[in-house]
Parts: C-alpha cells; structure tokens; sequence
C-alpha cells in the first residue's frame, strides 16, 4: 500500500486586518514554513484562505503559485446539504490518498475547534493518514488565559441560543453549572450579535458572577476585562453604551 500523505491542521488569524503584519505574532516560524509548503487544501472559505497565503509568502516564499494550488472548500456536511453540496470528506481527502500532503485552514483560529475542520480530522484518522496539528491563535484559550477565571476546570459551549428567552435560560443554566462544579463557562458568539448578548448577560446573571469578555484578541484593538455582572451593569447600562462591541469578534467566560 502507497504511504499516504500528512494532514496538516493550518492555524488562521483571528482578524481580517493586516495578515502580514500579525503573522509574527500569532504563528511560530515553523508554522509559517510548513504552510509555505502545501499545495493541495481543504479549507472553510477560498477567498479568507488566499488572504492567509499571501501573508505567509511575504514572509516564506509559497513552494507554488496560489493559482496552482488545489483547493476544496468545506463548510460542514450540515450546511454542505442545507446548500445542495454533496460532497463528502472522503472526496476532498483523496489526494492523501495518492501521497500528497494536505493542509486544512479555519476561517478563523485552530480547525477542529469550534470548526467544521473536525468532520474532516476524523475522516483522515479513518483513512489510517497522519494528522499534524500545528501551533496558532485560539481565541477560547487566549481568552481563558487572560480572564483570571479557573483555568483547570472549564467547558467550552460553542454558540448559545438566538432566541431571547431559550439564550436567558440557557445563561441562567451555565450560571448553575459553573457554580456547582467551580467551572469556568466559556462561549463564543457572531459578532453582530455582540450587544444583544452583553445584554443577555447583564439582565440574566447574579451580580456577583464574573463575566469576562474578550475582544479582537491578538489585533492592536485587543481588549480583555473581567468584572463582576454588578460592575458590568455600571459600564454598559443600556444597549446603547454597548455599541463599541458590536461587530468585533468576542469570547464570553463566566464563573459564578
């Protein structure tokens, strides 16, 4: 049987501005210089992954053109279906198959984390291939890191409910959890819905309950706090005073 090729997990930026200038920062040398080497891909977005590349080849010449390169998109076999895609993760792994090396990039962060990359981890893991995780930005974990909350026992939620009433309980129950088990709760949301979510939060929990909020981690407009719900109440008293989180990628910790 031929050896079959690397599947190599591509960490991304977390933000759109300035790729270049953010690679030192958020991706070791031997990242960038793996990366420089692939050409065949499996990644969330075409166009966000190009952007990547042409950061990392201002910075380690690609091995080919990004013109030349292989690159299939996967956006989960879910949303794959809902837009009449049917392709299937075997199908966009096969060039492990013939000895080829593969790179799966994020739209955003780790794949595989809070990522539809993880259907295709488990895919090449069946295929018998290797997979190589390689080392960037998370937004869960920086944000743990920096939030001073308990960092030995924490669970990561994905994203909470959009409906109003279901995400106040879903809050409410979090709040429960986190307060029995002395567990750090940890969640992400859309960006457009960064206010009504603070407001969620602010009307929901106990004033005691700390609640940190990490924003546009790792770029210059970075901005990490965590206070109590009391405190937070006396930053943001009205939707309106929440207005310069809207649309800026956020990780919402509490510990309660």
């Amino acid at each position: 049987m031929a050896k079959l090729g690397t599947l190599f997990l591509v960490p991304n930026t977390l933000g759109d501005d300035a790729r270049n200038e953010q690679l030192p920062w958020v991706l070791p040398a031997e990242t960038i210089t793996q990366t420089a080497k692939l050409k065949h891909w499996i990644v969330e977005d075409a166009k966000t992954a190009r952007a990547l590349l042409k950061a990392i080849d201002s910075v380690s010449p690609l091995n080919c053109t990004i013109q030349e390169m292989q690159m299939g998109e996967w956006r989960g076999a879910a949303r794959n279906a809902k837009y009449g895609d049917a392709v299937k993760p075997a199908d966009l792994l096969k060039p492990l198959l013939a000895g080829n090396d593969m790179g799966l990039m994020s739209e955003a962060g780790v794949p595989g984390v809070a990522d539809p990359g993880a259907e295709l981890v488990l895919a090449a893991h069946k295929l018998g291939a290797q997979v190589k995780p390689l080392v960037g930005p998370s937004s869960i974990l920086l944000g743990l890191m920096a939030s001073g909350l308990n960092g030995q026992r924490f669970a990561f939620q994905g994203y909470l409910p959009h409906d109003t009433h279901d995400r106040s309980a879903r809050l409410k129950q979090l709040e429960v959890e986190s307060r029995k088990l002395e567990q750090t709760q940890v969640w992400i949301e859309t960006p457009y819905r960064n206010t009504a979510m603070l407001m969620a939060c602010l009307q929901a929990l106990a004033p005691q309950t700390l609640l940190c909020i990490g924003v546009d981690l790792t770029l210059k407009s970075e901005m990490i706090s965590t206070l109590s719900i009391a405190e937070w109440r006396k930053r943001f008293p009205n939707e309106a005073a929440c207005a310069p989180l809207q649309n800026r990628p956020t990780v919402f910790l509490l510990l309660a």
